[in-house]
C-alpha cells in the first residue's frame, strides 16, 4: 500500500508523459516512414508494388491505368517504395492525420507509349506537301512551256 501511495504522489507533480496527439504533434524522427504517396505521373502500371505489398493494401489495373491504395490496411513497411522501378513511389516524413471515416485513395493514370510504338508511328507517318511545294509523285508534271 506505501509503495502505490508513494507513485500517486508523484505522478500528480511531475509533468505527464503522454501528449494529446491531434493537437499536440512531436517533430518526426530522422527516416521515419510515413504516408504513402505515388506520382501518378511517373507510374508505369507493372503491379510490382502490388505483388510485393505484404499487407495487399495497393492493387493495380493495367487496362485502366487505375492505382488503389487503402492507407488503414498499410503497415508502412516501405517495401512497395524499395522495389518500384519506376521510383513512383515515395513515403513521407509525417503520418496522415486521422480521419473519421475510411477512406481508399484512387489515381487515374494515362497510358504511356512506349518507345517501339513511338518509332512505328514516325515510320508510319507520311510527310504533308506545303503549298507551293514539289508536286506529288502520281501526277505528271505539268505542260506550261510553249
Amino acid at each position: 500500500m506505501f509503495k502505490m501511495t508513494s507513485n500517486i504522489m508523484r505522478n500528480l507533480v511531475v509533468k505527464k508523459s503522454t501528449r494529446r496527439y491531434p493537437y499536440e504533434v512531436r517533430e518526426p524522427f530522422d527516416k521515419v516512414r510515413g504516408e504513402l504517396v505515388n506520382d501518378i505521373d511517373r507510374c508505369i502500371f507493372c503491379g510490382t508494388c502490388a505483388v510485393k505489398c505484404p499487407s495487399q493494401c495497393i492493387e493495380v489495373d493495367k487496362q485502366t491505368y487505375k492505382w488503389n491504395y487503402d492507407p488503414f490496411a498499410c503497415v508502412y513497411c516501405g517495401v512497395c517504395v524499395d522495389i518500384c522501378p519506376a521510383k513512383s513511389l515515395f513515403q513521407k516524413t509525417q503520418y496522415r492525420k486521422p480521419v473519421g471515416e475510411r477512406l481508399t485513395i484512387s489515381m487515374q493514370g494515362k497510358p504511356r507509349k512506349k518507345a517501339k510504338d513511338k518509332e512505328a508511328a514516325k515510320a508510319k507517318e507520311v510527310p504533308a506537301v506545303e503549298p507551293g511545294g514539289e508536286p506529288p509523285i502520281d501526277e505528271p508534271p505539268s505542260a506550261t512551256e510553249e
